[in-house]
Order: structure tokens, then sequence, then C-alpha cells
């Protein structure tokens, strides 16, 4: 048996969410799947080499099979997904979200979720009682949050690929953060979910090829062996939010046909994904991140290309995020946040979308209004086929936007989300309100890496090159706006986070790039 070593300090969350039982567990997973983790992620390194001056990406054509194979039937209670709600996996936003009158709630572990020792395991506990529905949680201030008796349907979403968990060891190496939040879930929550007529449900992050949604599928097959649970009980919908599988939606499917539950737009991811791929090469400089709305077309063909595929082979098509929170303390600023939001979501459903993403629990009713008035008494509308759809490898690489522009305000915008949202993960909160929006690793992504490019590229700004002098100057005006306000507010400790932060920040920006800051902050994290 492997040897399963526990890092991260004690406490009695982290007794009842390790026990001898889940570190068993997780220590197969880890032995059995942890060398194909690592030879995939070294495929990805090689294909992003590959990518990173020269060729393009091409459709993979690797064989699916029949033309008119189709995935597994969804179960009754991921049949309707017109509204779906995401956030951090901590108690009182899983309580609210299953409250909030969404078909579906995604708890997440990672984009969202600030990914300290206790966030971690205190998140796995609150979804051990979410599944039995004993959650319960008292606010400082003494409100008290119950789970109704009628709830959204519960999701997981594990860290992706990419991350290890390194509070944990498998024979002296970090877990795979995947197999870990994966492992937990499902062997505390799989078959007390089955009891109440639901199941052990995912969301699985930032797939770049077939060859790791064939993993997954693994996984999968061996963990519900390992239970004696029947095999397609589990069910996952992918993200589809990294450039290299949205030339592979079709393959990642088949792959995961008998598990199958849908695609799901991740648009945030999808932009970062892009420039991450394509950051050196010019051609492919975005502007400012107000200009990357849904409407440009190498954004409409990538959420065309996706719905297409999904009712080809009868999965679930669910759109993205709209990043518009309300304010309930500004009614001007909250009618802003819902027109915002109705736009959007009335283009997905006019696009044949099944369902959307909210990303509170003030904008469940406008989402569902919209999707109530496309789908009215079907559950879905998976006979919109887009037979007329001609997506091509150009369509999704040709970045042109008309009127392109950089500009002072995106360069300011880009740093003052980046700083105040790093301060905030470093903070432990990884879903932060910013200035109207939702802001999350991912979007906080679109920020560092666009400043990175902008830099590198010596990209006009208002007609003035962008250099690490002009980055500078703006780090400095931001980072000094924050610590005055830290200052006002006699808070030491945000202070400190906001230099952590932008420090972070310039090595982000202006050092050797970074795939993720989730992973180059773990240090400053874990301090």
């Amino acid at each position: 048996m492997p040897t399963v070593r526990v890092l991260g300090a004690g406490s009695a969350v982290v007794d009842r969410v390790l026990t001898r039982e889940s570190l068993a567990f997780l220590g197969r997973l880890q032995a059995e799947f942890g060398r194909r983790r690592a030879d995939l992620l070294r495929r990805r390194r090689e294909r992003w080499e590959h990518l990173r001056s020269s060729g393009t990406p091409a459709f993979a054509n690797a064989g699916t099979g029949p033309g008119n194979w189709r995935v597994a039937a969804s179960p009754a209670d991921l049949t309707d997904r017109r509204v779906e709600i995401t956030g951090p996996a901590e108690p009182r936003m899983i309580i609210n979200a299953l409250n909030s009158g969404a078909n579906v709630f995604m708890a997440d572990h990672e984009d969202a979720l600030s990914p300290t020792w206790s966030n971690i395991t205190a998140g796995h506990a609150a979804l051990m009682d979410a599944a039995r529905r004993t959650l319960a949680f008292t606010s400082p201030e003494g409100k008290e949050y119950r789970l109704d008796d009628r709830i959204a349907t519960l999701v997981s979403r594990p860290r992706g690929w990419h991350l290890e968990e390194s509070r944990v060891q498998v024979n002296g190496a970090p877990a795979s953060a995947s197999l870990f939040d994966f492992g937990l879930f499902f062997l505390h929550n799989a078959r007390e979910l089955m009891a109440r007529g639901s199941g052990p449900y995912f969301y699985l992050p930032k797939l770049e090829s077939h060859f790791e949604a064939r993993l997954w599928n693994d996984v999968f097959e061996f963990a519900q062996d390992a239970l004696g649970i029947p095999r397609g009980t589990i069910r996952a919908t992918v993200l589809v939010e990294t450039i290299h599988a949205a030339f592979e939606m079709e393959e990642i499917l088949y792959e995961l046909r008998d598990h199958a539950a849908g695609l799901n737009a991740g648009r945030w991811d999808y932009l970062f994904s892009l420039i991450k791929t394509f950051r050196a090469r010019p051609e492919f400089v975005l502007p400012d991140r107000a200009q990357l709305t849904m409407d440009v077309p190498f954004m409409r063909a990538y959420t065309r290309r996706l719905v297409q595929i999904c009712h080809r082979h009868g999965a679930h098509a669910i759109g993205g995020m709209a990043a518009f929170i309300p304010n309930r303390r500004d009614p001007a600023a909250t009618e802003r946040a819902l027109a915002g939001v109705r736009e959007d979501k009335e283009r997905e459903a006019a696009d044949g979308f099944d369902g959307t993403w909210v990303a509170h629990p003030d904008l469940v009713a406008v989402a569902r209004e919209v999707f109530d008035a496309s789908l009215g008494s079907r559950p879905h509308q998976k006979h919109q086929l887009l037979d007329d759809v001609r997506v091509t490898p150009a369509h999704l690489l040709d970045v042109r936007v008309d009127g392109a522009a950089v500009t002072t305000a995106g360069v300011r915008a880009n740093v003052d989300v980046a700083i105040r949202y790093l301060a905030a993960w470093l903070g432990g909160t990884g879903a932060a309100a910013i200035h109207g929006l939702m802001e999350d690793a991912a979007t906080a992504e679109i920020s560092r890496s666009q400043l990175w490019q902008w830099v590198k590229h010596g990209t006009p700004v208002d007609g003035t090159p962008m250099t690490a002098a002009v980055y500078r100057g703006v780090r400095d005006a931001v980072t000094a706006e924050l610590l005055r306000d830290a200052g006002d507010a006699g808070d030491a400790g945000d202070a400190r986070r906001v230099n952590d932060a932008a420090e972070l920040l310039d090595q982000l920006v202006l050092g050797e790039w970074q795939d993720f800051l989730t992973s180059a902050g773990m240090p400053l994290l874990e301090r």
C-alpha cells in the first residue's frame, strides 16, 4: 500500500475528512493514476512549446466511433439544468446556493476558492454535511443558515490536473489536487447522494485533450469498482475553458460518453488560455478586457461549436458566467447588473444553450425568466441541432476585434483588479466582488496575462508603447490608493496583503512567464 502522510495542520475537521479509509483511497488513486497524470502534463508542455512561436491547433479527428453515438441518458436531477449557480465550497455559500432556486449548484474547489488548508478541508466537510442535508452555519453576527426542504442538485468541481495538494504526500511526493478533491467527495458522499435519489456529479476543469478526458474516465471506473458502485453512476460536465479543448470537444465528450453530462462554455479561462498559448505571437495580442465580449466573432464561433457538438450527441450545453453582480446598497448598480445578465442569457438561450451559470443568488430569477421563456415546459433544447453552423479552425483563431484598442483605462483596470483579487486570495477569499463584477482566479488570470502580453510586445496604449516603466507607474498609483484605504480602515493585515499582491503581480507581469497564478502564489499563501 502507498505511504500517505498529511503535512497540513491537524484539527477536528481534518480528522473528520482525512480518515484512515479516505487516506488509503487517495493513496490508491495516486498510485494507479499519478504516473499517467504526470505524462499528460508533460505532453501539455510540449504542445505549449510547439505553439508558442509557430504552428496552430487543428481539429483532433481522433476517431469517435459510429457517427450516431450518444452520451448516457441524464439522471432525473440533471435533466433540467436551465439555471446553475456556482461558488466556493464554503458553508454559507453552499447553503445560500442550494436554497437559491437554481436547478444545480456547483461547489468549487478551484477558481473560486483560495486553497488554504483550512478552506480545502472545511469545504469537504461542508459538502459531507450538504450531501446529508445537515449543513448549518451561524455567522459571527449570529445569523443562522439552514438548508430548505427543496434544494438544488449538488455538483462538485475538483481542482485541475495541473495542481498539486502539497499538504498531503503519497510515497514522498505531493498528491494530485484533482485526485484529492475527487476522491474525498466520491468516497464520503457517493452512496449518501445515491440513497437520496441523486448521485456523485462533477464538473471537470481545464482539460486540454481527449487523453486527459480518458484519464478522468478511467479514474471514474476505478473508483466505482473500488466502492462497488455501478459504472456510469458518476456524471461529469466538462468545462471547455482552454483553446486546446475547443479543438477536441467531440473527442472529449466521446471519451467520457458513459459518464458525460455535457459541456460548459468556461469563457473566462478560455480567454486566458488563448492569451497564454499564443502570448509570444504579436498577431494574438488582444485589446482591453472590456472589449472581449461574447459577441466578438472568435467567441461566438467557440460557443456555437460547443452547442452543436453537445446536441449532436445528446449532451447538455451549459452557458457561461456573466460576471455582473447586484449591489443591494446601490439600486442603480443592481439594475445595470440585471440588464447585463439578462442580455447575456438571452443571447445564450437564442444560441441553443440548455442552461446557464450565475454567480449570485439574486441573479437566479432573471436567468430563470429568460430560459423559461425560451424552453417553456421542455427541460432543454437539444432538438436545436444547429446543422447550419460551420466553424473552422480559422474561425476559432481569428482574434480580430472591431475597434480593438489598448487604453490607459484598460491597463489601470487590469492592474487594479489583479492586485485587489490577489490580496483577497492571499487573505483566504477566492471569489471577490470588485467594481460590480465577481472576480475569481480565471478573471484575474486574464488581467495579469494581458499585462504581460502588452509589455512583451510594447503594445501601443493610447499611442504610447507599453513598457515595464509604464506598468510600474500604474502599479505604484494603484498600490498607494489601496494602502491608503487599508490605513484608513486600520487594517494592517490588509496592507501587508496589498504589498504581497503587488509583489506577486510584478513577478507575473515582469518576470519569466508563469503558467498559473495559483501555482505562483502558493508559497505566499502557505507561509
